[in-house]
């Protein structure tokens, strides 16, 4: 777990006017909530941008400084404008050690290039999540969760259920009573495999019966 700083200023007016006028002079609303009252505050755009150029910065415990006043927090959501390379508005968290957090961590393929369904077998390996959202302490937040994928074969995936967590972390999903069982990971056929080959057959052989039973009916 790493400390990451962003500065942020007390901000009193509300509104689509003044947050407009915020956004023309350089900065974008934000809000802290959690473990007491919500604070409206702003922040400097171009150094929230500097910021969010760090992978990390979205999934760790970040410092805070409100006027001289630092807040342990992590970045729960971030609005966009959909056409600009524009921060609209931002809600934090703030951080009690001793309560559970939850966020979202990157996936972090291990020995992708040694997967033996992709060299034995000719498998494409298939991200199918790139980020999963865990509960946690503060204190047992993962940098990501990492899927080792040496031995997977092609054909094969890694369920959500039967992934390997660091100490202290759960899927939020599951423990929401989701499905253990959607993938995270695949590694997929490669074209013309037996696997192909075998759905055609089956398919001719389908063809073929309903071909003779048309048959049957008729000269019934």
């Amino acid at each position: 777990m790493e400390n990451l700083r962003i500065k942020a200023e007390n901000r009193i007016e509300i509104g689509k006017g003044p947050s407009r006028r915020l956004r023309r002079s350089g900065y974008f609303p934000g809000i802290v909530y959690g473990n007491g009252e919500p604070q409206k505050i702003k922040i400097n755009h171009n150094n929230m941008l500097r910021s969010l150029q760090d992978p990390k910065f979205y999934s760790n415990i970040l410092t805070l400084e409100i006027e001289s006043i630092e807040e342990k927090v992590f970045l729960k959501s971030l609005s966009r404008h959909p056409a600009k390379k524009q921060i609209l508005h931002a809600d934090f968290q703030r951080v009690n050690e001793d309560a559970e957090i939850s966020i979202k961590v990157p996936i972090k393929l291990i020995n992708e290039d040694k997967c033996i369904g992709v060299r034995m077998g000719g498998g494409v390996v298939s991200r199918l999540l790139n980020e999963v959202e865990i509960l946690c302490l503060p204190k047992n937040l993962p940098v990501s969760i990492d899927i080792d994928i040496e031995s997977i074969e092609a054909g094969q995936s890694v369920p959500i259920g039967e992934l390997n967590l660091p100490e202290g972390v759960r899927i939020a999903a599951l423990a929401k009573g989701g499905d253990p069982s959607i993938s995270v990971v695949r590694v997929s056929m490669p074209k013309g495999t037996m696997e192909d080959e075998d759905e055609e057959i089956t398919s001719a052989d389908d063809s073929v019966e309903d071909s003779q039973e048309g048959d049957n009916s008729e000269s019934g």
